[in-house]
């Protein structure tokens, strides 16, 4: 029982800690120092409250090494930056593996939206056609819709079903295809989005990363005080 409330006690600190890196990348685009280490120095506190096997361990710590892997690809291509980096890494280490694809998908999608809202306003016009301006939009403003059925569905929504016994219809493939096409198609049409900025905009993809967290904490319920599932 005293276990449960230490390992509750610190998933609340971990969310608070979440809220407060969102808050100062929003504000100076900057994660502190001490707060990435913090969230990475108390995951072995929630791995000893919460039983974890030195398997299960290991599994955290191979993650959150992933994780600032590819993440610093990231930052050296200038996609990413280094507070969100060590952010990412820390957090690792409190995610199940089995769970950090979902994470991962729904930092993606707040990415994206954190990117295209602001340049779709921010994108020069000038020498489009009224075509292509129209075209670049509709993409746009499909994209968006698109991440926010996406974030409906990660979050347990209900998808749209076909009632009819065509085959074709019912086949999982012509749905992915279908999914793939309008994903090309959305993404060459918001090219122009993404050249045509008149100024570099900062994005805080902290905030990304916090809130694929505390979504994954509210809503997965995956930072379980039972003990862990990745090694059962």
């Amino acid at each position: 029982m005293q276990g449960a409330v230490f390992s509750y006690g610190l998933l609340a600190a971990l969310a608070i800690a979440l809220l407060y890196a969102a808050f100062t990348d929003l504000r100076r685009r900057e994660i502190d120092n001490w707060l990435n280490a913090a969230i990475a120095l108390a995951a072995p506190l929630y791995w000893w409250a919460g039983g974890f096997s030195m398997a299960d361990i290991g599994w955290q710590i191979g993650l959150a090494l992933a994780a600032f892997s590819i993440a610093t690809l990231l930052f050296y291509l200038g996609q990413m930056g280094g507070g969100d980096v060590k952010l990412i890494a820390a957090l690792a280490l409190w995610v199940q593996p089995i769970s950090f694809v979902k994470l991962a998908m729904m930092m993606a999608l707040l990415g994206y939206l954190l990117t295209i809202l602001p340049a779709i306003p921010n994108m020069d016009r000038s020498g489009m056609s009224r075509f292509r301006l129209a075209f670049t939009y509709a993409c746009g403003t499909a994209g968006v819709l698109m991440s926010f059925y996406a974030i409906y569905m990660l979050s347990g929504g209900t998808g749209f079903t076909v009632s009819t016994s065509t085959s074709a219809l019912t086949n999982p493939w012509i749905y992915l295809a279908v999914l793939l096409g309008s994903v090309t198609v959305v993404g060459l049409g918001m090219l122009p989005i993404v050249r045509r900025q008149r100024k570099r905009l900062p994005i805080p993809y902290g905030v990304a990363i916090a809130g694929g967290g505390l979504w994954l904490l509210a809503s997965e319920q995956i930072f379980a005080v039972s003990a862990p599932l990745i090694s059962g």
